[in-house]
């Protein structure tokens, strides 16, 4: 999809960066999870059982989620894609927040993805740091 290994090996990272294929596993058995809480979500705003609000900030996730790649990847723009994660650890903080009182489940159900994106969040913020003069 994208011609950026090369570009991505070069940069400067963290001893701590997890190999891809980690990555890529983390988030095979996270976008199942993103998905079904976006579709209840979607369904329970249909119903008339959540709020725009809601429903906004779950939209706002996925599309700051599904925009990383592409900045990351496509664009090789180390700043604008640490905006963007910070944006997608937003969006999760908050929809924990808004759907607590009504749906504990769907909130408890966004952990494993607000653990995961703190931990990439930290480490996007670390290569756009270490990486800064190039």
């Amino acid at each position: 999809m994208f011609n950026y290994q090369g570009w991505y090996d070069a940069l400067s990272k963290p001893s701590w960066t997890p190999p891809g294929s980690t990555i890529g596993l983390i988030w095979t058995i996270l976008y199942p999870i993103i998905l079904a809480s976006f579709v209840f979500v979607v369904y329970k705003y249909f119903k008339g059982e959540l709020s725009r609000t809601v429903l906004a900030v779950f939209v706002l996730n996925l599309v700051f989620n599904l925009a990383f790649t592409p900045i990351q990847f496509g664009l090789k723009n180390l700043s604008l894609a640490a905006v963007d994660i910070l944006l997608v650890l937003a969006t999760i903080i908050a929809s924990i927040f808004l759907v607590w009182p009504t749906f504990r489940l769907l909130a408890i159900a966004q952990i494993p993805y607000l653990l995961w994106v703190s931990t990439a969040t930290i480490l996007q913020l670390s290569i756009t740091w270490m990486n800064r003069s190039k």
